[in-house]
């Protein structure tokens, strides 16, 4: 059985395993984004700018096995912020081994420190794997996403 990973802060020496990570992870939603869009990302993750971060879980040899991103953000009902979790990426190759769980739950523990009241998340309705994690770990609401394209 291999080692629990290791969760920790995404880093700027990241750069290129997380973008085989983040290209998979598009590749998995059918989405295609321009290069800069990816370039922001990661800036913006990296440089934990307006509330953005990202967490990573590795192996022993620092090899990334997947990320969690998030954005802590204010909201109106309620005093204290929230942090929502915007991506969840575990490598193909190594699902199944408590990789997404260990990442969601170093989220809870962060932002619970960081004083947020809840974590909360999206997913696509067809993602069955994930949504067995979830439904064993988080409850599922009735909110329904609309978006409109600027």
């Amino acid at each position: 059985m291999p080692a629990a990973p290791r969760i920790r802060e995404l880093a700027d020496h990241d750069r290129e395993q997380w973008g085989r990570l983040w290209s998979a992870y598009l590749d998995f939603y059918g989405q295609r984004l321009s290069p800069d869009a990816t370039i922001s990302a990661w800036e913006r993750l990296v440089a934990r700018h307006a509330g953005m971060g990202g967490l990573v879980a590795v192996d022993g040899a620092d090899t990334l096995l997947g990320f969690a991103h998030h954005v802590v953000h204010p909201h109106t009902w309620g005093p204290r912020d929230v942090c929502y979790l915007e991506d969840l990426m575990v490598d193909p190759a190594h699902r199944r081994r408590g990789i997404g769980r260990a990442l969601i739950d170093d989220l809870v523990e962060r932002a619970r420190a960081w004083g947020c009241e809840t974590v909360y998340w999206h997913t696509d309705e067809g993602n069955a794997a994930a949504r067995r994690l979830y439904d064993r770990i988080a409850t599922l609401t009735d909110y329904r996403r609309y978006d409109i394209e600027l």
